[in-house]
């Protein structure tokens, strides 16, 4: 054996590169492959499905099936709404809103032929100025209403500390009856500040020639078509309906009222008949929904009348004013309406108010109990559980109950009375349910449920 030949074992070498099998290259799957697989797979889906029987189920959310439910949900809540009302028998009940204006009247000629020769005018026209002015008799209206707007006039009169006659009645009647906003407006501020120092302690008024009387005022609300001739049973109206209301003078009226009604310890301008009326038309006008915008000035005027009454007038005119009132107002939401618009805190307000209350509640009541106990009486003995009974009725009764109580201080000395008011609403705020539907079920309990706590609380 030949030394140097090699071995078997040296024949083989396991570290010799064996021959690389070639590679399966592998094949990139893009967005298009992807797809098609899907759509594939989903064609197969239809077609089971398709092979199935047509009263199998889906399995699938379809839009025919959404439509059905939301169909079927409404047909639900329509048939509870349907079955809420029946149980609950609720009526329409109609807003507090009377229509107190009509037809308006034609205004008076703003044409004032007296005006040429007040003695004012004439100062100017006589003056030594008046030649580089050319002021004339002619166009003297237009110059005194170009000092009416600028304040002049009102500078001059209290200058002259005399006011006549002309002056007067062509600025009051431009107050009430000037289409011109510009110059009602200053009209207006011109009489406020004449009549105001009247009721200043210790200044002398300057002389006025010529004061407005009521008939002056009652004219010019009949020529904005107030309807005077009040009826138990007047043209109620909805909130926001169209209707035939007064001028934008209204406000003015409301202004020169409150400022005559200030001056009685100075010039005493009203009968006290007279500023009884006063007082109900004032409620009256509160009952128009196109007045809310003036309520501010309504509210300034219903003081400056109610103030107007000496003492020993009051408790007489008092009584007269609310059974008038009473006698004609509907027995529905305006009646409330009435009695809280004198909001006032003066001693003739509250009295007023709570004798209003008083009235309306002994004819809602038909008059069957004219004095305290038995009004009470009558309303304790009112069964909350009876199917027939009208709970709109009882929240009227409720609330005038409140306002009549409230303010009358004659009551303080008779606790029996605040006792039966308390068993009165104990009744209502326990004995009716929390789920009684029936129409004013739930505000009738709530009101009560709320007086009877500060009544605990006295």
């Amino acid at each position: 054996m030949d030394v140097e030949e090699l071995l078997d074992f040296e024949r083989e070498d396991p570290l010799a590169p064996s021959p690389v099998a070639a590679r399966k290259r592998k094949k990139v799957i893009g967005l298009d492959d992807l797809l098609t697989d899907y759509y594939k797979e989903r064609s197969k889906n239809v077609e089971k499905e398709a092979k199935k029987p047509a009263k199998a189920p889906k399995n699938y959310n379809s839009d025919e099936d959404e439509t059905g439910k939301e169909a079927k949900l409404s047909e639900i809540v329509n048939l509870c709404q349907k079955q809420m009302k029946e149980m609950s028998s609720e009526e329409e009940i109609s807003h507090w809103g009377i229509r107190v204006f009509g037809n308006q009247k034609t205004p008076p000629p703003s044409v004032f032929p007296e005006l040429e020769d007040c003695s004012l005018l004439q100062s100017f026209v006589n003056g030594e100025l008046n030649s580089l002015v050319g002021l004339t008799a002619e166009t003297g209206c237009s110059f005194l209403e170009g000092l009416l707007i600028n304040g002049w006039l009102s500078r001059l009169v209290f200058k002259c500390g005399y006011l006549e006659k002309s002056i007067a009645t062509w600025t009051f009647n431009m107050m009430l009856y000037s289409s011109k906003e510009e110059v009602s407006s200053s009209a207006c501020d011109f009489w406020c500040s004449t009549l105001s120092p009247i009721n200043e302690v210790g200044k002398m008024p300057i002389k006025i020639e010529w004061l407005p009387t009521y008939m002056d005022l009652k004219r010019a609300l009949e020529t904005y078509g107030f309807l005077f001739n009040f009826s138990s049973n007047p043209e109620s109206v909805n909130p926001g309906s169209d209707g035939k209301g007064p001028p934008q003078n209204i406000g003015s009226w409301f202004k020169i009222t409150a400022a005559c009604c200030q001056v009685r310890d100075k010039q005493s301008i009203f009968l006290t008949s007279e500023a009884e009326e006063l007082v109900e038309v004032i409620v009256w006008q509160f009952l128009d929904h196109q007045l809310q915008g003036l309520s501010v000035v309504m509210y300034n005027c219903m003081q400056s009348a109610l103030s107007y009454f000496s003492a020993d007038e009051w408790n007489t005119s008092c009584a007269k004013i609310a059974n008038s009132l009473a006698c004609r107002i509907p027995r529905d939401l305006n009646c409330l309406r009435a009695v809280e618009c004198i909001s006032g805190s003066d001693t003739h307000s509250k009295q007023l108010r709570s004798a209003l209350a008083f009235q309306i509640l002994v004819n809602c009541l038909e008059k069957k109990a004219t004095d305290e106990e038995g009004i009470l009486n009558m309303l304790i003995s009112l069964n909350v559980k009876e199917k027939d009974n009208d709970f709109f009725k009882m929240y009227i009764y409720l609330v005038l109950t409140e306002n009549w109580l409230l303010y009358d201080k004659k009551l303080e000395d008779k606790p029996v009375i605040m006792e039966m008011w308390g068993l009165f609403l104990r009744n209502c705020s326990c004995q009716i349910s929390s789920m009684d539907l029936r129409s004013y079920a739930s505000k009738v309990r709530s009101k009560a449920s709320f007086l009877l706590q500060g009544t605990c609380c006295k």
